[in-house]
């Protein structure tokens, strides 16, 4: 049984969410002959003849953006409450933790022609419990074991609830370029963003020889661990060292930082407009550095015409590192490869650039439009994470 939250808020749109959500999952279980359908609220994932692999299933499904909980349940098609009794003892006889242990039965009563009120199925099976587990004990405020029976089209019972991601559908609110740097912010900023809905395209900006293939390597494993939420994504890996190395011959080098990422949002917005992208992501966090302070932001911006996202804006390093943790990056973004953000960096960076002044600072490197169309074209592009291949195959 799967249970979605933010989506039950949706009104009128609440059926094109549910059908987005409910196509994910059908698309993530497609390895297995699975049936997903949607019951008063809830998606059940049914199997068919031969018992497929649930723990996997259940492990996928967890990590499916939208769900905020995953359980185990038994299906009854009798829901008598005689037969509701007999298998919700067989249940806790097969699950219960000891012989001796505390419960408490909780009916949710979706289905509302059903003719006894939930109240009263709760009371009736936890009384042919007691009788037939005379050393359970009712618990209702702490229960070792809260065993839980929903009325639908047809009954449920269960116990364990595993907790999901939450948020909205992958792909419900549109796509958008995520710059992923082989550093910690970057894949916490896909992912939360992500979690929004937004379908995410991948970034990274390569600069041989002064950045290692294992760097790209590194950025790769960052895209395949996010697709352990998304599903595959498409990571374009873009040649940096031209431009890279025409804004250092030809800039002041404490407006260097701030160029460097004018220019990286400019091939990003491109590529998005190649993928019909309708927004840029980064791994921003207002004061964090001297690219992320107020002006810094101000003066990067006027680069692109596409909304730039920050969902780290807010966030202290901390924070963001907790999250880096929790979405199993961080061991990943800790790895000692550098990417191009950390050559060629100025000793002092500027902190409050103005505007006006970076932007005829960037005239004097040139064209740099015609250094961004060729890096583009350039690019090596690989789809990572769900039904592609485990290892990169780089052009």
């Amino acid at each position: 049984m799967i249970k979605y939250g933010e989506i039950c808020l949706r009104g009128a749109n609440r059926g094109l969410f549910e059908r987005r959500l409910q196509d994910v999952i059908q698309r993530r279980l497609s390895a297995w002959h699975v049936r997903v359908f949607r019951e008063n609220g809830r998606f059940l994932v049914e199997s068919g003849e031969e018992a497929p692999d649930w723990e996997r299933i259940m492990a996928l499904t967890v990590k499916t953006l939208g769900v905020i909980g995953v359980s185990p349940c038994v299906k009854i098609d009798d829901q008598s409450l005689p037969n509701l009794c007999e298998t919700a003892l067989a249940y806790l006889r097969l699950h219960a933790p000891e012989e001796a242990f505390t419960f408490k039965i909780e009916t949710k009563r979706a289905d509302k022609r059903y003719p006894v009120p939930s109240l009263e199925v709760s009371a009736e099976i936890g009384g042919f419990i007691l009788e037939h587990m005379p050393r359970a004990k009712v618990d209702v405020h702490s229960p070792q074991v809260r065993l839980r029976v929903e009325l639908r089209n047809h009954a449920y019972v269960y116990a364990k609830t595993i907790q999901g991601v939450g948020g909205l559908p992958y792909g419900s609110s549109g796509r958008g370029v995520l710059l992923l740097s082989g550093g910690i912010d970057s894949p916490v900023a896909g992912f939360l963003t992500a979690k929004r809905g937004v379908d995410l395209t991948a970034v990274y900006f390569h600069s041989p020889p002064y950045t290692s293939e294992r760097a790209k390597d590194k950025a790769a494993d960052l895209a395949k661990a996010l697709s352990s939420y998304t599903g595959a994504v498409k990571l374009y890996v873009v040649p940096f060292t031209d431009i890279q190395l025409r804004l250092h011959e030809n800039v002041r080098l404490e407006k260097l930082t701030i160029l460097l990422k004018r220019a990286m949002l400019r091939t990003a917005e491109r590529i998005a407009f190649q993928e019909n992208c309708q927004c840029l992501i980064t791994g921003d966090s207002v004061g964090q550095v001297a690219s992320q302070t107020l002006h810094s932001l101000l003066a990067v911006q006027s680069a692109v015409r596409l909304p730039i996202l920050r969902p780290l804006a807010g966030m202290d390093k901390q924070e963001i590192i907790d999250w880096a943790k929790k979405i199993e990056t961080y061991d990943i973004s800790i790895r000692p490869y550098e990417d191009c953000c950390t050559i060629f960096v100025a000793e002092h960076p500027e902190t409050k650039p103005n505007a006006s002044a970076i932007e005829r600072e960037e005239r004097r490197a040139g064209d740099l439009e015609a250094l961004i169309r060729e890096a583009v074209r350039q690019a090596e592009i690989v789809k990572i994470g769900e039904g592609s291949h485990e290892h990169y195959r780089w052009n």
